[in-house]
């Protein structure tokens, strides 16, 4: 979204806020009412995504990582579904003990107090505030993200290297019976938010019933859904435990490759390094997070739920899988272009970030690009008839599209995904379903502006004409 501050946090306190002309409620969060094609989108995603998600492991682990050879060879009735289900590994108990173990693990550190931020100079975290909901409420976060991955991470190399209690291939060993743990816990979870919402609800004010189920189930109906003070669903799914996970997942893949072929290719260490930092930057940055789209305005449903659990650490780390079947040397020259690309969209997207929120921070008091940051004044209505203003920013990278930090985030996926060459299409699934991604959230998020800004958000959109690439979209 646009940089932008305010005079005061009004968003939350008002459900419905009204454009700068006062005619038109702005949406909150998800969609109040679900229209036909919104309904066929999210049945079909219920229906498909968990098997989307078991065709691309599948692939991998009996096609040799082909996209088209099981659909070719079902169509050719060269193979039956049973088939290729009998050759599936199933559920065992190693993998349900591995990962209870893993998420208890990181629940346990998700409740620890944070010290990182008394150690660490210019790390923010420990308790913060998040974004004013719908309801109103402010909610403290205990933000220790960058303390649980470090906390993991330095157990999983005492264990790999002087412990020896597993092997770090134990992850892809067990990487399809660890896939129905997931789904357990990703379905269990989505289905409890769901009975509490209605229940007991963590803020009935903040909850939101369309009155169609399965859009209810999906997208959520409680804000912020929480147990006791400090276990706060949302925050725990996003960044606990898919995306701790997710370093230790390409580090296993690391490991496979060495067991399998005695090296550990250049590709391998590149995707590994690349991916890391941008889950670093991610925890390391975890209390800017609380203020984002996934925190500041999505219900907690299966969308959220399932998906942190089940999609995220399993075909955000394609890469690395299809590695471990494809290993892959890339010539010097080519490694070193793939990780200049990956480093300048890390640049691209933290600095535009940064220079959001230096902007809102300063209340537009700072310089951008050594300048006087220039913005567009904008003003809404509340429905209690109070008049608030905010400020766009139309300086920096926010001056080269709305939002050049998608743009940053694009050239770092693309990045991942040509360390793996070009032989498959499947490890490109993630540029192209982070472009898609990336684009709605675009859409979805400059219609609640239009909304609540009316005639300014025009102003804007004007002087700012491009959403991510200027002279082109």
């Amino acid at each position: 979204m646009a940089a932008h501050t305010e005079t005061k946090s009004s968003e939350g306190r008002n459900k419905y806020a009204m454009n700068g002309t006062g005619s038109s409620p702005a949406q909150w969060g998800r969609a109040w009412k679900v229209d036909w094609f919104s309904l066929a989108s999210v049945i079909f995603l219920l229906l498909f995504a968990p098997f989307i998600v078991y065709y691309f492991i599948m692939a991998c682990s009996q096609y040799n990582c082909s996209l088209t050879m099981p659909a070719t060879e079902l169509f050719m009735g060269k193979a039956d579904l049973l088939d290729i289900w009998n050759k599936t590994p199933p559920l065992t108990w190693k993998a349900a003990t591995i990962y209870t173990s893993w998420v208890i693990f990181q629940v346990v550190l998700f409740m620890l107090p944070d010290v990182c931020h008394k150690l660490i100079p210019c790390f923010r975290g420990g308790v913060q505030e998040g974004a004013d909901t719908p309801a109103g409420i402010v909610l403290n976060y205990e933000i220790n993200g960058l303390q649980a991955w470090l906390i993991t991470h330095v157990l999983w190399f005492a264990n790999a290297y002087h412990f020896h209690w597993f092997s770090p291939t134990i992850i892809f060993d067990n990487w399809i019976p660890l896939l129905w743990c997931a789904n357990i816990l990703g379905y269990s979870v989505s289905i409890f938010v769901m009975i509490k919402a209605y229940c007991f609800p963590s803020n009935a004010e903040d909850c939101k019933f369309t009155g169609n189920f399965f859009y209810n189930f999906m997208m959520g109906i409680e804000f912020n859904p929480r147990l006791g003070k400090w276990f706060d669903f949302k925050l725990f799914f996003n960044g606990r435990p898919g995306i701790v996970a997710w370093t230790l997942i390409n580090l296993s893949y690391a490991a496979k490759q060495q067991e399998l072929y005695g090296q550990v290719t250049n590709s391998m260490i590149l995707l590994n390094v690349l991916q890391a930092l941008y889950v670093v930057d991610f925890f390391w940055n975890e209390a800017w997070y609380l203020k984002t789209i996934d925190i500041s305005h999505d219900h907690f449903g299966w969308y959220l739920g399932w998906g942190d659990c089940v999609w995220l650490p399993y075909l955000y780390t394609l890469q690395g899988l299809y590695l471990v079947y494809h290993p892959v040397q890339l010539a010097i020259g080519n490694a070193v272009g793939i990780l200049l690309l990956g480093l300048v969209g890390y640049y691209i997207f933290r600095m535009t970030n940064y220079q959001k929120d230096l902007f809102r921070r300063t209340d537009g008091n700072c310089k951008i690009w050594g300048k006087k940051p220039k913005y567009i004044e904008c003003s809404y209505m509340s429905a209690d008839g109070t008049k608030h203003y905010s400020k766009l920013l139309t300086s920096g990278f926010w001056g080269v599209a709305r939002h050049f930090n998608y743009t940053g985030d694009l050239m770092g996926s693309m990045a991942y995904c040509l360390c793996c060459g070009f032989e498959h299409i499947l490890p490109y699934f993630y540029i192209i379903y982070m472009t898609i991604l990336l684009v709605h959230r675009c859409i979805r998020d400059e219609h609640r502006c239009s909304g609540k800004y009316g005639k300014d958000w025009k102003q804007y959109t004007d002087v700012v004409p491009y959403r991510l690439l200027p002279g082109f979209f």
